[in-house]
């Protein structure tokens, strides 16, 4: 090696431990504060839930009848009130006799869901699931972890897919339903998905439900939990999964959830069910086994505060300006610290921002943020099982904290990751 070669590379040498030091020394600035900030699940902030604080005042002494002039205070209504089912069908596209509002939340619905269908089958089925070979979901992958968590508990194999430039991989999910029939399901969150933000067009859900499938009752399960929280003026349509399946002669392929937990109160709201005709009809069936009739008198609450779909879209407007500065402020801090060394989600709606901190470096960047006291979702969580072969995705969730905290937390954050990626480097 020459000695200008020598030179230059311990120059380089010199550089990367300087900048080590630097992190170092900013990461033990960040222990020294002694700090409590929480960027893991995607919970609303004190101020959004204040936007829903009529509620507890709600119906209100002597308001108890529904618009059909059913007692809510009494059991029966097993399908839910038909006022709110109408309300969400409109902002869901789904007819009213097609929703059913069950839970508080959709989880579960849609473990009942999964273990109904590996019980007894599906409509148009050949049995009970649970006498598949091998069953298996496909799981388009950074994604939810509660999703996965219900396959783990259930004995369901999990194939992860990812997405591709933002996109789903049709091509590879194609080829891998139309030859293996043990793959029964698919789980999807249509709009803004949790982790990276991304909405399906609808060139590709018409592409999901007109696929050729090995499995005759092959279902998706379409968990659309973030249909209205839009982050911008753009207010996308929810897609009509259920008329694009039914127009390509899979009619019941969907299975559609949703919910109000990140409308009004987390896990004090409304879950929701839709799907074919046949597919209400068996969930109606199933239902009854387990559930004389949901809270009405929660329902009825949500109907009055809420009033209509459109009371849902200005009342999900008040949430945005509440949120939509946190994503701002997120986009801005990563911009200015991690541009060239990180690449990270843009999201126009949902709760969540997806970063790729490089290959090996999540799980010692999370354990970096935790030592300084920033709590973010475990390496690992969008993916089967927590195994996220390139150790490389972090899930952030802005909503919760205040501005001043989300800023404080962002940069610790991204000071952990650029330590993380100094580290490996060396």
């Amino acid at each position: 090696m020459s000695a200008a070669a020598q030179r230059f590379g311990a120059r380089a040498k010199y550089r990367r431990r300087v900048t080590i030091d630097t992190l170092q020394q900013a990461h033990s600035d960040l222990k020294a504060q002694g700090l409590k900030l929480d960027l893991t699940r995607g919970k609303p902030s004190p101020a959004q839930l204040d936007l829903s604080n009529p509620l507890l005042s709600l119906p209100g002494d002597g308001d108890y009848l529904s618009a059909d002039g059913t007692d809510v205070r009494n059991y029966g209504g097993p399908d839910g009130l038909p006022e709110i089912r109408a309300i969400f069908g409109e902002l869901l596209g789904i007819p009213t006799e097609q929703l059913l509002a069950l839970d508080a939340v959709t989880l579960p619905i849609m473990h009942g869901t999964v273990v109904n269908a590996l019980l007894n089958g599906v409509p148009g089925g050949d049995g009970p699931w649970r006498d598949v070979p091998d069953i298996a979901f496909l799981c388009p992958v950074p994604g939810y972890d509660r999703h996965f968590t219900i396959c783990e508990a259930l004995g369901i194999r999990m194939i992860p897919v990812p997405f591709v430039d933002g996109a789903l991989d049709l091509a590879t999910i194609a080829g891998l339903v139309a030859g293996d029939p043990a793959i029964r399901g698919m789980w999807c969150v249509p709009m803004y998905a949790n982790p990276t933000g991304y909405s399906f067009t609808e060139a590709e859900v018409k592409a999901l439900v007109e696929m050729p499938t090995a499995a005759a009752d092959f279902r998706l399960m379409w968990d659309n939990a973030y249909a209205v929280h839009h982050l911008t003026d753009d207010e996308a349509p929810v897609i009509d999964v259920l008329g694009l399946a039914e127009a390509a002669g899979n009619p019941d392929r969907p299975i559609v959830f949703a919910s109000t937990s990140k409308i009004t109160f987390a896990g004090g709201g409304i879950g929701f069910v839709g799907g074919s005709v046949a597919t209400i009809a068996w969930v109606r069936k199933y239902n009854a086994a387990r559930n004389i009739g949901p809270d009405k008198v929660n329902q009825l609450r949500h109907a009055r505060f809420l009033k209509d779909a459109e009371g849902v879209r200005e009342h999900m407007r008040a949430n945005r300006e509440l949120l939509a500065p946190k994503f701002a402020l997120v986009e801005e801090i990563l911009a200015e610290r991690l541009s060239g060394a990180a690449e990270w989600t843009r999201p126009k709606g949902g709760y969540f921002v997806s970063l790729e901190a490089g290959d090996g470096c999540a799980t010692r960047a999370i354990a970096l943020a935790t030592e300084a006291g920033i709590a973010v979702t475990g390496a690992g969580a969008p993916y089967p099982y927590g195994d996220d072969p390139r150790d490389s995705t972090i899930r952030i969730a802005p909503s919760f904290p205040s501005l001043d905290d989300l800023r404080t937390a962002i940069e610790g954050l991204c000071t952990c990751i650029l330590l993380a990626q100094a580290e490996r480097a060396q």
